[in-house]
């Protein structure tokens, strides 16, 4: 069966909506480094207002949950997210310094800004393509691939939003004193996600985390996200 394409007569004009409300005042203060456009400044604005509500605007770490709430739409998510080692002066740092930021599968990096920094952003599921690595030992492609990467991994930026099992094995490298200067670590599901966020917890690194099964790939890409805003905003003072 094929496909073919729909004429039609209608113009770009006549299909173009705006989708919600354009507030000027929003559009104007909004410093988000994703939104490019009035809709889309709009919308960021609007969801970072209801979240600031949602959770508190007192903290650093508020400004991070915030980011977590608006990108999953669970509020609950504050609740359980745990900040250990001071992360986030450390992942400020780390962006500052165009550090590379080391990530467990592409849609993680697919979501990391590409603006208001200069670290490359590297999946590692690229440096074992053939799994060659994961076939050898009969392990994950994920951890696979942080193994290979354990040459930059000292004093990389880590962002694991989805394999446990990815998080294991960088532990175990800090464990062998190949050490991170953050990690972001949410593995979301039931068989070791609770467990290896509670390992990279107990772990001397500065890392952001959060409890239990839920997590996800949104997650540690607002993470990531936030950091890369804070290291930009002249007005943020960390201690």
């Amino acid at each position: 069966m094929t496909t073919e394409a729909k004429k039609t007569d209608a113009s770009i004009e006549e299909l173009v909506e705006m989708t919600t409300e354009i507030d000027p005042e929003l559009v104007a203060i909004c410093s988000d480094l994703g939104s490019q456009t009035d809709e889309a400044k709009a919308i960021y604005m609007t969801s970072r207002n209801i979240a600031r509500k949602l959770v508190g605007d007192e903290t650093l770490e508020d400004r991070v949950k915030q980011r977590c709430v608006t990108s999953t739409g669970d509020p609950a998510v504050a609740d359980i997210m745990r900040f250990v080692n001071d992360p986030i002066k450390a992942g400020v740092e780390a962006i500052k310094k165009g550090a590379p930021i080391i990530v467990d599968i592409n849609m993680v990096k697919s979501g990391v800004t590409k603006r208001g920094h200069n670290c490359e952003v590297i999946c590692v599921l690229d440096r074992d393509e053939d799994a060659e690595l994961a076939k050898k030992y009969g392990i994950t492609r994920t951890a696979a691939g942080f193994l290979q990467c354990r040459g930059i991994l000292e004093g990389s930026i880590v962002a694991i939003g989805n394999a446990p099992s990815a998080a294991f094995a960088v532990c175990r490298m800090i464990e062998h004193g190949i050490k991170p200067a953050i990690v972001v670590g949410t593995p979301v599901g039931f068989v070791n996600a609770a467990e290896s966020k509670e390992a990279v917890r107990k772990e001397p690194v500065p890392s952001i985390t959060c409890v239990g099964t839920r997590g996800g790939t949104p997650m540690a890409v607002a993470c990531i996200n936030e950091l890369v805003a804070l290291a930009n905003d002249d007005e943020c003072v960390i201690d």
